[in-house]
């Protein structure tokens, strides 16, 4: 699980950092390029209390290990970012390529190696063209953002910070943030999809991504690899409104077949949710939520059916509040989530929950550099059945870093 998590988790934020703060723009030909991307790093100590049965999961829980000190990178990854844009043809064309360096490693005399022990430092996320017009919108042909779920962690406030450190994974790109505890992560996903043109705040995406395979065991540990057979079909809408109370609705979804399960050949994961944010006066409120069948609750498609091939139900939701401090700039914040699995009547549990609390404070002491200080508490509950154990542990991370943006 922790490998596959290395791999995959992380970051889906590029986007939303690389809008909110212009690079380093230059003008080249027909062409504007932009320049621009993301350092960052945290000091963290987790402490780890409670049953080794409840099993590692998503959030390093039930380990051995008492306290686990590390310097890493948060959730959103360091990353160099080039795009470029033109006007053509009566199109608008551009296309963005990132790189994804880690910020540190766990064995000595060892970088930017992809091994359990000394972590995965390197990753490419973005390799992407887009082509169209504000009249009937555009196309995105590449790899990218996957389209579910993109919402709910572009509005995670642990963007800027850690939220789970998950201690094991120090070496790797990022830590989990609010994954696996409160929302899915949207991973980084090939795909060909379609913005509409943005009518009065509302738009859509639809597109089509590739398949993820699917590991059936609880925790993806051990189990059989199944075949995505298929393309998967994900799309969103959303509404998104300014003034003086401003904000955002939206809902997305999933759809995928899975080949290859030891009962009845194939069957569809799917999954959908529905969020909404608010700002007034310096106070921000968000609150998701969302359910799915056969997709797992933490990385797509891992842990969503069982080592028989029956699916199992899964939802997710975190509320989340901020205030900026007047003529400070300090946001402060608070969020809860949790994220749940249910086993079925074959399985060692009945249900798994994965939960977090955090308080985190994020402070601009120039126009690109954030001092970030946060405090999370995850905990993960296992209710067994069929001999399964009853287990419950907690994982403890204080983190203080810093972030730049540029």
């Amino acid at each position: 699980m922790k490998t596959k998590l290395s791999l995959a988790v992380a970051s889906a934020v590029l986007a939303a950092a690389s809008s909110a703060n212009a690079g380093i723009m230059i003008p080249a030909g027909d062409w504007t390029l932009d320049i621009g991307g993301v350092v960052n790093a945290y000091y963290t100590v987790t402490k780890y209390s409670g049953d080794n049965g409840a099993g590692t999961g998503p959030l390093g829980l039930g380990t051995d290990q008492s306290s686990v000190n590390n310097i890493t990178t948060g959730l959103l990854p360091n990353y160099l970012s080039v795009s470029g844009k033109t006007r053509q043809n009566d199109l608008d064309v551009g296309f963005t390529i990132s790189i994804n360096p880690g910020a540190s490693t766990t064995r000595a005399g060892i970088q930017n190696q992809d091994d359990v022990r000394g972590g995965s430092n390197q990753e490419n996320r973005q390799a992407f063209l887009t082509f169209g017009d504000a009249s009937w919108g555009s196309i995105k042909i590449g790899k990218d953002l996957g389209i579910y779920a993109s919402d709910a962690i572009l509005n995670d406030m642990t963007l800027l910070g850690v939220g789970s450190s998950a201690g094991s994974l120090a070496g790797n790109t990022t830590t989990l943030g609010r994954i696996g505890t409160g929302f899915m992560y949207a991973d980084w996903k090939s795909q060909v999809a379609y913005t509409s043109p943005n009518w009065n705040g509302f738009s859509f995406t639809a597109g089509v991504t590739q398949g993820w395979n699917a590991l059936a065991a609880e925790g993806g540990v051990g189990s059989t690899e199944r075949s995505g057979a298929a393309s998967a079909y994900e799309g969103k809408a959303s509404y998104e409104w300014a003034g003086d109370v401003s904000g955002k609705v939206w809902a997305s979804a999933i759809s995928q077949r899975v080949a290859g399960l030891t009962v009845g050949g194939a069957d569809r994961a799917t999954a959908m949710d529905v969020g909404a944010t608010i700002n007034v006066a310096g106070f921000g409120l968000t609150g998701y939520y969302g359910q799915g069948d056969g997709i797992g609750q933490t990385v797509q498609l891992l842990g969503g059916f069982d080592a028989a091939g029956k699916s199992r139900d899964s939802d997710q939701w975190y509320v989340q509040g901020t205030y900026v401090l007047p003529g400070v700039g300090t946001k402060l914040g608070v969020s809860y989530g949790m994220s749940t699995l249910d086993g079925n009547s074959a399985d060692t549990f009945n249900e798994i929950e994965d939960s977090m609390w955090t308080v985190g404070a994020y402070h601009p002491i120039t126009k690109h550099l954030n001092l970030v200080a946060e405090y999370s508490e995850s905990e993960r509950d296992r209710d067994g059945q069929n001999g399964g154990v009853n287990a419950d542990a907690k994982a403890k991370t204080i983190s203080l870093g810093a972030i730049l943006f540029f």
